[in-house]
């Protein structure tokens, strides 16, 4: 009997051992790089940029088709409209290798929770896409727009989002984990980079958009909206979105441009920065002091300055504290009086330092944040002058 049972056992076990039981193959798949959502109307539009690997296959030529398609579906849910998309689509919706969302100004208005739960919920969506705001335009126009270099639109948003935010610094990537938990925090409120069309969306989807030297229609990033609990609020401009970048330590690099004693510009890279936010109480009330250290290197002088002289150095790192200062003391002042919800991750802070005291504040926070005072100390140090000491004008001058 005993011998019985386990060959029975042997031959049972191969089945439940099976690993392709489930398996999908490519070519039945429609795999979604990007992914759109919008309101009109009671409800939400859909639209899937998805990928034709054909056309961005290296080992066989092109045969003119895009390389991308956008499908567009409409219903009273997300996971209502995704299956309707199957009436158009050739093949089912695939979204593990989902890169992006754009959500569309008008449904962020509104309130995004309800857009994001399926997203977030559902086992076939990954967390590791990022998310970003259509400004002044519909997500659906956005994912339509064909882009020069990178073939597939979803990968040039995801590498301007990214490349920005390593070398520029006013655009955060935040990925749906990140935002989900921001939305969900009483006292923290949410940023998020917001891209907008440059040009006729019309034109955007035309090929000719991508086999003209000059692109007619381009996508690019505008800056970061403010959201107040789960609903779009308002705009900073680029350099409010850099101030913003540098309170968070968000900053690997930028440029700043100093104005010289005798007329002309200097412009510096930032190569370092670090930011140290402290908050403490004073008889009860909150304080922040916001501590930001800068590493940079002259990068471009277009002005008559001694660069050898350890006073020009000085004025150089002088000039640059004062311009990031005031840079951020702005952003502050704009969230503070504009928006009123805090971006900048303050409440933690306080939490932190004494929790006894923020438990007493807490529940008044939304009023004590717009007056909250807040000190700003910036400290610049130059290191490199690059393969010049002084500036080509200099010599120039000098000669003459």
């Amino acid at each position: 009997m005993s011998k019985f049972s386990l060959i029975c056992f042997l031959l049972i076990l191969p089945l439940l051992l099976s690993g392709c039981w489930s398996k999908r193959e490519l070519n039945e798949l429609a795999i979604v790089l990007a992914l759109g959502i919008d309101k009109v109307d009671d409800e939400f539009e859909l639209s899937i940029q998805v990928v034709d690997p054909s056309e961005i296959s290296t080992r066989q030529p092109s045969t003119g088709r895009t390389p991308v398609i956008t499908y567009h579906a409409t219903g009273e849910t997300i996971f209502e409209a995704i299956r309707k998309m199957t009436v158009l689509a050739a093949r089912k919706p695939y979204f593990s290798h989902l890169r992006i969302v754009v959500i569309g100004e008008e449904l962020a208005k509104e309130g995004v929770n309800e857009a994001l739960d399926l997203i977030s919920r559902d086992h076939e969506f990954r967390n590791d896409f990022d998310v970003i705001l259509s400004h002044q335009a519909t997500a659906k126009d956005v994912l339509n727009v064909l882009t020069p270099i990178e073939k597939v639109p979803a990968n040039k948003m995801l590498n301007s989002l990214r490349v920005s935010e390593k070398v520029w610094g006013s655009t955060n990537s935040i990925n749906i984990d990140d935002l989900v938990n921001t939305l969900n925090n009483n006292e923290k409120s949410a940023v998020l980079s917001a891209i907008e069309i440059h040009g006729d969306p019309k034109l955007g989807m035309d090929q000719t958009n991508v086999k003209k030297v000059k692109t007619p229609v381009l996508l690019k990033y505008a800056g970061l909206a403010v959201f107040k609990k789960d609903r779009y609020i308002g705009l900073l401009t680029e350099d409010e979105s850099r101030g913003l970048s540098f309170i968070k330590d968000k900053i690997e690099s930028t440029i700043e441009i100093v104005a010289c004693k005798n007329g002309g510009t200097l412009s510096t890279e930032i190569t370092k920065s670090t930011s140290k936010v402290k908050g403490n109480f004073k008889k009860g009330s909150p304080h922040i002091n916001v501590h930001i250290d800068v590493e940079q290197n002259v990068g471009e002088v277009e002005c008559n300055m001694k660069l050898s002289n350890n006073k020009s150095i000085k004025y150089i790192n002088k000039k640059t504290e004062e311009i990031i200062k005031q840079q951020v003391e702005n952003t502050i002042r704009t969230v503070q009086q504009n928006y009123q919800v805090d971006v900048f991750g303050f409440s933690e802070v306080l939490h932190r330092s004494d929790a006894k005291q923020w438990n007493k504040v807490k529940k008044d926070w939304d009023s004590i944040f717009p007056e909250l005072p807040i000190k700003v100390e910036v400290h610049v140090n130059t290191q490199g002058l690059g393969t010049m000491q002084n500036s080509l004008l200099h010599k120039s001058k000098k000669e003459e």
